[in-house]
């Protein structure tokens, strides 16, 4: 099965440290758990044109423990890449309002 660059970019992780490092060219996005490095900087490139990617670092997020009353379970696992940008690259405009 081929997968496109809208299955493997779920969505942007907005949160105060990946705001901070948006400063150092490092944009970070929830991604699909089975995608490799390579992958994920080929589908950044497509959905974002002008944006060379530099390198991509990612991390297996563990679902956490998560109570309701005395039920009790996990939330889901997921995959989170910070993506570096290349000097002198596009930067990625969804991000720059926020700034």
């Amino acid at each position: 099965m081929v997968k496109t660059a809208q299955d493997i970019i779920i969505k942007p992780i907005i949160t105060e440290h990946s705001m901070e490092c948006l400063a150092a060219g490092k944009y970070t996005f929830k991604v699909a758990k089975n995608a490799n490095k390579i992958e994920i900087a080929k589908a950044v490139e497509t959905l974002f044109k002008g944006v060379k990617v530099a390198k991509v670092n990612t991390i297996s997020v563990r679902g956490r423990m998560k109570r309701m009353g005395r039920n009790e379970g996990y939330t889901s696992s997921w995959k989170k890449a910070i993506v570096t940008l290349a000097e002198g690259s596009k930067t990625i405009e969804f991000f720059d309002g926020m700034i």
